[in-house]
């Protein structure tokens, strides 16, 4: 079984950082994929941003420039750095990874969400 748990969600006013981090656990052989994902309130889920095993980023252009994400394999963990946050970010977060265990093929996870709010 695979969880993956996202944290340092918050209250920031507009301009200020976040840092989110997402770790997966569990018999895990390897994880490919691992993204960002948003939703706001009556919206849908959106990507936000996304790293492969490679190391190949992609970034929604609503957050280009602002966010980074990051990936460290030997923890199993992805990081999401939200600078200049503006009021419009504000939406629960979700970690997804594409995810290899022992048992069984590569499957999407979800993890719960965290939420951000920006204040104006």
């Amino acid at each position: 079984q695979v969880q993956l748990v996202e944290s340092g969600g918050g209250l920031v006013q507009a301009g200020g950082s976040l840092r989110l981090s997402c770790v997966a656990s569990g018999s895990i052989f390897n994880i490919n994929y691992m993204g960002w994902y948003r939703q706001a309130p009556g919206k849908q889920r959106d990507l936000v941003a996304s790293i492969t095993s490679g190391g190949t980023n992609y970034y929604a252009d609503f957050v280009k420039g602002r966010f980074t994400i990051s990936r460290d394999n030997a923890k199993n963990a992805v990081y999401l750095q939200m600078n200049s946050l503006k009021p419009e970010d504000t939406a629960v977060y979700y970690c997804m990874s594409t995810i290899t265990t022992m048992t069984t093929a590569r499957q999407h996870y979800w993890g719960q969400g965290t939420q951000v709010t920006v204040s104006s």
